[in-house]
Order: structure tokens, then C-alpha cells, then sequence
């Protein structure tokens, strides 16, 4: 198992704790987000491309791996994948410049995978 894909484990096994410890705030959230990344104006793709850039910014390796796989599953380029990196990183500086490094090893990881 690669780095990202454990990144995916990590967050299954947290979904798992929280969904026994705090159930109804993890429903309320869940079901948020799945009203929120339905598709509406924006299709599936172009957001979860601009999760990507949020992830990078938000300096979240886990948010990264979700959202580079979630794009690609939707059909994003890599060089979609990469350009809204760079949003972040115009947006963010250089502190999301350096995430553009998780960035990179997850789309390699997913793209080979």
C-alpha cells in the first residue's frame, strides 16, 4: 500500500472512531457534504478540483490524497490536477508551494495505480 492510499486508510479508521463516538454530528456532516458535492452548477470534476486547491492550501496531506483520487476518478488531467494546485499556491504562497510536493506524489501514486 502507497503513502496516499494509506492517507485513505487513516481516514476510514477515523470515520469508523468518530461515526461510534459522536454519531449524529458525523451524519450531519456527512450528509453535508454529500449535499454540497453533488453535482449542481459546478459538475463532480471541476469540484473536486477545487478541493485539490483547498487541500493544498489547507496543507492537509489526507484532504490531498482524497481529492487527487477523487479527481482523477472524475476524469481531471494531470495537468487539471496540477493547475489547481497552483491556484492554491497563488492564493497561499509559499507555504501551499511546498504541498504542491504531496500533491505530485499522489497524483503519481493514483495515476499508477
Amino acid at each position: 500500500m502507497g503513502r496516499y492510499e494509506q492517507k485513505l486508510e487513516e481516514i476510514k479508521e477515523l470515520i469508523g472512531r468518530l461515526q461510534k463516538q459522536v454519531p449524529e454530528q458525523l451524519d450531519a456532516f456527512s450528509n453535508f457534504m454529500k449535499a454540497v458535492e453533488s453535482p449542481g452548477v459546478l459538475d463532480q470534476k471541476h469540484k473536486e478540483l477545487t478541493n485539490v486547491a483547498l487541500a493544498v492550501a489547507a496543507q492537509c496531506e489526507w484532504c490531498i490524497a482524497l481529492h487527487v483520487k477523487g479527481a482523477l476518478k472524475q476524469g481531471a488531467s494531470k495537468e487539471e490536477i496540477i493547475e489547481a494546485g497552483m491556484q492554491a499556491v497563488l492564493m497561499h504562497g509559499g507555504p501551499a508551494l511546498m504541498y504542491m510536493t504531496p500533491l505530485e506524489e499522489a497524483l503519481e501514486e493514483f495515476s499508477n495505480g
